[in-house]
């Protein structure tokens, strides 16, 4: 049946220590194909084909899915199918058969005006009414953009992993281990005057061991901060980039490359698995690297 097996994959994936952020983007995306399959009387896992699976991205591509997010779905499937062929509960993976949707190249990143913007409305709001949020959401964009970390790494991060003597951040990866990246003195005060608003806060001896905390003083969840950064998008209303801690990290590369710092420096920043992934947002952003040097190369000053 169709319902256990799913459930027996839960577990598996737990007891393989698989961060409960992943289990739970199994759990929306499987529950979204289990109805599918339901809906057409597909009940036992043996009965799940290549046309199956591919109805139920056809399906997810007409409901206005891009080829990133049926590609996702796609990945999901796939491993909760290969899992089945572990267990000798089917024989083959039929989604094996299916190859990813070709996705547009293009990433989101912010412009100095949308970053301006942003800073600008919080600081309004810090003078207004010293509101609690608008010190929290502003700090919290300071460091999605000085540091690249990624949302799930931000919510975990933690006071004891603010290192000011050392100007270094520990953080808890995607890969699930603490890695340790350097932040500016800029970041420094920022989290530091962040952390005395907290204290003045919550008091001194209330002060949370997580940095990111909600206003009943108890740890942010991912889902918080995408909360935050869709009311933040309604306010800004920009039409040409998505408002999510994912453009940050774009956002914070894009600024590396163009700055020209090197890519194994960029791959250690942003902890990719393979410097193959850093050198892609390279090349992707070369012709801005042209620009930039065509612009103000110290050639174009002298009479040659």
């Amino acid at each position: 049946m169709l319902k256990f097996a799913l459930q027996e994959f839960y577990d598996d994936r737990d007891y393989k220590n698989i961060s409960q952020n992943t289990i739970d983007n199994y759990k929306e995306i499987l529950k979204q194909f289990e109805t599918y399959c339901f809906e057409h009387e597909i009940v036992d896992v043996n009965d799940i084909s290549k046309s199956t699976v591919m109805g139920y991205l056809t399906e997810c591509k007409r409901k206005g899915n891009n080829a990133t997010t049926t590609n996702s779905k796609l990945q999901r499937i796939r491993a909760f199918l290969n899992y089945l062929v572990e267990e000798e509960i089917i024989k083959d993976n039929p989604s094996n058969k299916i190859k990813k949707a070709q996705e547009d190249i293009k990433i989101e990143v912010f412009s100095d005006y949308h970053i301006k913007q942003m800073l600008n409305y919080y600081r309004r709001l810090k003078q207004r009414d010293k509101s609690f949020y608008a010190y929290r959401d502003y700090t919290m964009i300071v460091t999605f953009l000085s540091s690249g970390i990624r949302r799930t790494e931000l919510t975990n991060l933690k006071w004891s992993d603010f290192d000011v003597t050392n100007a270094r951040l520990r953080i808890f990866g995607k890969s699930r281990k603490h890695e340790v990246i350097p932040i500016t003195d800029k970041l420094i005060r920022e989290l530091s005057s962040y952390k005395l608003y907290c204290q003045q806060n919550f008091g001194e001896h209330n002060l949370n061991e997580y940095i990111f905390t909600n206003r009943e003083n108890k740890k942010l969840t991912t889902n918080a901060v995408q909360n935050i950064f869709k009311r933040l998008a309604k306010v800004m209303n920009f039409k040409d980039v998505r408002v999510s801690s994912h453009t940050f990290r774009h956002t914070f590369c894009q600024k590396c490359i163009q700055a020209g710092m090197s890519t194994f420096a960029i791959q250690k920043l942003m902890r990719h698995s393979s410097i193959s992934v850093t050198e892609r947002y390279a090349a992707m952003w070369g012709n801005d690297l042209k620009e930039q040097n065509d612009k103000f190369n110290p050639i174009n000053s002298i009479d040659v």
